[in-house]
């Protein structure tokens, strides 16, 4: 979009910016309430200002930049994303949505044009769970929705709770721990989320944006073991074994059956194992293992889907443990609903996406977002995703600038368009 001079060159300047101060190779990590993730919030922070906005940050940490509407009687138009990173990930996850917003409002200042209502760009913390094993602390301490035993929650690194962390960052777990709410929802008109697409689906369509429509749900198990006994290899026999592997092996097959008939029937699912370890202080060339840890994620837009396949995966938890002579430990699950995007917004974004000779496919997002806690909490939410090749949470995440331009091209025009109604 040739026309975006303002908002492309500001954008290309910042992902550069962020790229080279969150750098650690493989990737980049920008750590939730961490060195990583205070560098991007102190960048958005010096740009928002210099671009006009008021800026202040919640008591989670959460920040908002607000560029005066011509009506500020008028509930706000949010658009919102995350700063944080998985460890050794990659530039664009979170990023383009928070730079898509700055981007919107250094075009609108260089047009000369003040929105029709306020403009906020909210950037959330910690949305990325391979920090605190929570989904969307920061976005639901804003809406004042995260429980206080959450905040005793620790990160995975480090050790220490996610209200230790808040409250070194210079934040107030406190006032958290109370729920109070850090922004008004009901002065929120739209909350919209601009997110690299973390499939292939809009490169296999040769699409450059696309319309979600939903937000799967899921079930994990983060901290699941398996358990048997370790032996010698060479001197424990087959019938007197406890060991683990066979029985992981037993799993792994158990969950691509159940993948295979919900697949079969047309049912849109993931199962994942995200993470399997041993001890390295007893596992070995010649040991029987005795001891394996794994995470396993299951992800569906179709909630009983959802409830068959984890009602299936704890009866092979059940079945292997008996059959393997080992114990399953499925540990403390996680559990988050679909959410459906808000039609009117969607419909608005198509048609501003039309104005620009855009036809937007509607797609589920398998991965969580900050829009989902809005979403649940009953704020009108709408996403966008961009073409992204190389999926995402790895370094190799690959954005077109040009594709960003049609975001922010679409979304100024959403913006403008969304006067009193």
């Amino acid at each position: 979009m040739s026309n975006l001079l303002a908002a492309g060159d500001l954008a290309r300047r910042l992902f550069r910016e962020l790229e080279r101060d969150t750098a650690d190779a493989p990737g980049v990590t920008r750590d939730a309430y961490g060195r990583g993730e205070a560098v991007a919030h102190a960048m958005v922070r010096r740009e928002a200002l210099a671009l006009g906005a008021q800026v202040r940050a919640d008591a989670a940490g959460n920040l908002y930049a607000t560029l005066a509407g011509a009506d500020r009687t008028l509930p706000a138009v949010v658009i919102g994303s995350h700063l944080d990173s998985v460890p050794h990930g990659g530039n664009f996850d979170g990023a383009a949505g928070v730079l898509a917003g700055l981007a919107v409002m250094a075009e609108l200042r260089a047009r000369g044009v003040a929105p029709p209502r306020d403009l906020v760009v909210m950037v959330t913390r910690a949305e990325e769970s391979a920090w605190f094993a929570l989904s969307y602390p920061g976005a639901r301490a804003a809406l004042g929705r995260l429980g206080p035993e959450e905040l005793s929650t620790p990160r995975g690194d480090t050790g220490r709770s996610l209200a230790d962390h808040m409250r070194e960052a210079g934040f107030d777990p406190d006032a958290v721990a109370r729920g109070e709410p850090q922004i008004d929802q009901g002065r929120i008109a739209a909350f919209v989320e601009v997110h690299i697409e973390q499939g292939p689906a809009l490169v296999a369509m040769g699409r450059p944006l696309g319309l979600v429509s939903a937000i799967s749900g899921g079930r994990r198990y983060p901290r699941a073991r398996i358990l048997g006994r370790y032996g010698h290899s060479g001197a424990e026999p087959r019938p007197t074994r406890c060991d683990v592997v066979p029985g992981f092996g037993d799993l792994i097959g158990a969950t691509e059956r159940i993948w295979d008939r919900h697949e079969a029937a047309g049912h849109r699912l993931t199962i994942t194992f995200g993470r399997v370890e041993s001890d390295p202080a007893q596992h070995g060339g010649s040991v029987v293992l005795g001891e394996l840890g794994f995470s396993l994620d299951m992800r569906s837009d179709d909630p009983a889907v959802l409830e068959a396949v984890d009602g299936a995966v704890r009866e092979s938890f059940i079945e292997i443990a008996r059959t393997r002579r080992l114990v399953v430990e499925p540990g403390a699950p996680m559990a988050w609903p679909a959410i459906a995007m808000d039609r009117g917004l969607m419909d608005r974004l198509a048609r501003a996406g039309a104005g620009l000779g855009l036809d937007l496919p509607r797609l589920v997002s398998g991965g969580g977002h900050d829009a989902a806690a809005f979403a649940e909490a009953g704020v009108p939410t709408a996403m966008l995703f961009l073409r992204n090749e190389n999926g995402s949470h790895n370094p190799d995440e690959t954005m077109d600038p040009e594709d960003f331009d049609v975001a922010v091209a679409t979304l100024v025009d959403f913006v403008l368009g969304f006067a009193a109604a």
